[in-house]
C-alpha cells in the first residue's frame, strides 16, 4: 500500500518528505506522509489521484507551512529574574532610574546596560518581498520574522522585526533614523530597487551604528565564498589574476560585483539598464555585452531571473558558471558541464544565512561603526574553508561556520 501511495505522488510530480507511523492495525496503518506541491492546483491534483488511484484513504490535510508561522515566530523574552518585589526594585522602580541617569550622561553605557548591544532592527518596506515582488510591509513580516528566528538561532543575536508603511525613500529613511537609537544594528531587506541603493547609503551617512542591505551584501559575501570554493575545486585557489562576469546589476549583482573587484578580481558587468551599468562604471567597474563577456570571462555569474539566457554555446571550456537564479537557473549546471564548463552550480548553495548573523555579531561585538568591505571578505573566506568538497559552501546548521565567521569578521573589524 505505502509502495503504491508514493509511486502515484512520484508520478504526479510532487516530491515525498518525512513519513511517520502513527498506528499500526491488523487491516491498516495510519501515517502521516509530508507531501511538497508546487502550488494549490498542483496539490489538489495530486489528492485527487490519490483517492482514485490507490486504495488509501486521506483522513486529512495539514499545510506544515502555515502551521508552523502560527501565532508568529518569535516574541520578547526577559533576561534577568523578575520574581519578587525586590527584583522589581532593581530592574525598574526606583532602582532604574540610577541606569537611566548613568547613561544620560554617558550614553556609551547604552550598550553595557541595555539590550541595544546585542539587538538588531530588521527593517522593511515590502516593495520587493522574495520573488514576490511588491507586497507591502504587513505581508513581509513573516520573511523578517524568519530572519529573526536565524539571529537568535546561529548566533543568539536579538533581532526586532520592524516593517515600515513607507514607500517614499526619503520618508522611509526619516523614519527609521528615528526609530534607530535603540539597536545595535539595522539589518535592511526587501526593498526594491533603485531605492535600496539610495537608502542604505544615506542610512550609513546618517546612524552611527552599522547598516547592511542583506539583498545586497548577504548574497555578495557568501557568492564570494562559493566563488573562493569554485577556484578551489578548479585548481585555482589563490588566484585573483581572472576575469568575473557578472549578469545582471540588480541589488545582488552590483553588489557581487562591487566585492568582487574589493576582493582583486577583474570584474565585466552586464545588464540592459544604462543606469545599472553606469552604477559599476561609477565604482570602477567595467560592462560589456553578455556575448563578449561571457567570451572573456573565467568565472561567469548569472543573477537575472530569466530562465535560458546563458546558452550553451556560450560556454567557455575550463569556465566556472554559476548560475543563481530560483527557481530555475539561467543555464542548469548539467548543460553548463556538458558543454565545457569545469565547474558549475545553481543557486541552491547561496544562502544568506551563512552570512548576516555572524556580520552583524562580529560587528556589533566589537562596536564597529559600519561593515566594511574588509570584513564581508574575511566572512567569506571564513565560509569557503568550510565548504565540503565538491561543495561551494557548508550547511547552516554547521557550528563552526558561524563562530569562525564572527572570529574572522571581528578580527577584520
Amino acid at each position: 500500500m505505502i509502495g503504491a501511495l508514493l509511486g502515484v505522488i512520484g508520478e504526479h510530480g510532487a516530491l515525498v518528505g518525512d513519513i511517520e507511523t502513527r498506528y499500526v492495525g491488523r487491516d491498516h496503518f495510519l501515517r502521516d506522509v509530508t507531501v511538497s506541491a508546487y502550488d494549490q492546483p498542483h496539490l489538489d491534483e495530486v489528492l485527487k489521484a490519490i483517492r482514485e488511484e490507490t486504495e488509501t484513504e486521506i483522513q486529512n490535510v495539514r499545510d506544515l507551512v502555515f502551521e508552523r508561522h502560527a501565532g508568529g515566530k518569535i516574541r520578547v523574552g526577559r533576561t534577568t529574574a523578575a520574581d519578587t518585589p525586590e527584583d522589581l526594585r532593581y530592574i525598574y522602580t526606583p532602582g532604574v532610574a540610577r541606569v537611566c541617569r548613568a547613561i544620560e550622561q554617558d550614553p556609551a553605557l547604552a550598550r553595557q546596560f541595555t539590550s541595544m548591544g546585542h539587538t538588531v532592527a530588521i527593517v522593511s518596506n515590502g516593495t520587493r518581498v522574495l520573488g514576490l515582488g511588491d507586497i507591502g510591509a504587513l505581508a513581509s513580516l513573516p520573511v523578517m520574522e524568519g530572519k529573526a528566528v536565524l539571529y537568535d538561532r546561529f548566533v543568539g543575536l536579538s533581532a526586532v522585526p520592524l516593517v515600515i508603511d513607507e514607500d517614499d525613500p526619503e520618508a522611509f529613511v526619516d523614519t527609521v533614523c528615528r526609530v534607530a537609537v535603540g539597536f545595535g544594528g539595522i539589518h535592511l531587506e526587501d526593498i526594491r530597487t533603485p531605492d535600496c541603493f539610495w537608502i542604505e547609503d544615506e542610512l550609513i551617512r546618517r546612524l552611527p551604528q552599522p547598516v547592511m542591505h542583506d539583498d545586497q551584501h548577504g548574497t555578495a559575501t557568501v557568492l564570494l565564498a562559493a566563488v573562493l570554493s569554485a577556484l578551489r575545486h578548479t585548481d585555482r585557489e589563490g588566484r585573483r589574476d581572472l576575469t568575473c562576469a557578472q549578469v545582471g546589476l540588480g541589488a545582488a549583482g552590483l553588489a557581487i560585483a562591487r566585492l568582487l573587484m574589493d576582493a582583486g578580481f577583474d570584474v565585466v558587468g552586464v545588464d540592459p539598464g544604462a543606469e545599472a551599468r553606469e552604477r559599476l562604471e561609477a565604482s570602477g567597474g567595467r560592462t560589456a555585452e553578455l556575448h563578449a563577456a561571457a567570451e572573456e570571462a573565467d568565472v561567469l555569474i548569472a543573477t537575472t531571473g530569466v530562465i535560458g539566457l546563458i546558452t550553451p554555446e556560450m560556454i567557455r571550456p575550463g569556465q566556472v558558471v554559476l548560475a543563481l537564479s530560483n527557481p530555475i537557473p539561467e543555464i542548469s549546471p548539467e548543460a553548463a558541464v556538458e558543454a565545457g564548463a569545469a565547474f558549475a552550480a545553481d543557486g541552491r548553495s547561496v544562502n544568506n544565512a551563512l552570512a548576516f548573523p555572524g556580520l552583524f555579531k562580529a560587528a556589533l561585538d566589537v562596536g564597529a561603526p559600519a561593515i566594511t568591505s574588509a570584513m564581508k571578505i574575511a566572512a567569506a573566506e571564513a565560509i569557503s574553508a568550510l565548504a565540503p568538497d565538491q561543495e561551494l559552501v557548508p550547511s547552516p546548521f554547521d557550528p563552526r561556520v558561524h563562530e569562525r565567521v564572527i572570529k574572522a569578521v571581528s578580527a577584520a573589524a
